[in-house]
Parts: C-alpha cells; structure tokens; sequence
C-alpha cells in the first residue's frame, strides 16, 4: 500500500471529496456537519479567490458554488472554470438564496450542473442531491 492511501471496505466507495465555497458561516458549517456525516470529505472556503484557486486543481469531486462570495463572484468563479478548465472532472453545483431573472438563471443552470436554493432544502436534502450525482 502507497504512503497516504487509505483502506477502503469491499463494495464501499472512497470518499467523495467536496469543495464548498460558501462565505455564510452558518450555512458552511451545516453543509460540512452534513456532508461529513455522510462520508465526504469536505473543504470549506468563504473567499471567492482562494476558492477558484482550489477549485482549478481539479481536486475536488462536487463544487458547492454560493454565487455572492467576497473578492470574485461565485458567477464569475463558474465561467472562469468552464473556460479555463473545460475538463474538469467536478460537477459544480451552484447553491444561492438570490431570487434572479429567468434569463440569467437559465445562463447560470446551462454553465453549471445544479442549481439550488438554500432555503428551499436542508443539509440532509442537499446531501441526498449529492449522493445521487454520478
């Protein structure tokens, strides 16, 4: 076995791992409580830089995208990552509690491969969506 590789049980999936770019502390905290439960394993970032730095390592499994993050827009971390990193292998998933046009909403849902609103859905729910993304 290589340094750092862990077991995993027969049948059993390796974790998946997440990113969750979110800046509301509260709503991060459910979201990683929850994820972890589950058996992801989870990153927090609540700064919109450090967040696309992370995110362009292709590291990650599943990005949870808040759209309204400090120093670079959710919004613009998504475009920056479909064009400078068409290949990567994470689903993104935009997370939002903003009410937005239907135009810009469709233009957001067709650069990314979720979307959601907070507070239309609970850790537990949000976790389900995951489980069920290939």
């Amino acid at each position: 076995m290589e340094p750092g590789q862990s077991i995993t049980p027969a049948g059993a999936r390796p974790a998946r791992r997440v990113l969750c770019i979110e800046d509301e502390h509260f709503i991060a905290e459910l979201y990683e409580r929850a994820l972890s439960k589950a058996g992801y394993q989870t990153t927090l970032e609540v700064d919109g830089a450090r967040g696309l730095e992370l995110a362009l390592s292709d590291a990650f499994d599943i990005i949870l995208l808040d759209l309204m993050v400090p120093n670079v827009t959710g919004i613009e971390i998504l475009r920056r990552l479909r064009t400078e990193k068409p290949d990567l292998k994470a689903k993104i998933i935009i997370t939002t509690n903003l009410e937005q046009r239907d135009d810009v909403r469709a233009d957001i849902e067709k650069q990314a491969d979720g979307y959601v609103v907070k507070a239309e859905l609970t850790p537990r729910e949000l976790v389900g969506i995951l489980d069920g993304i290939a």
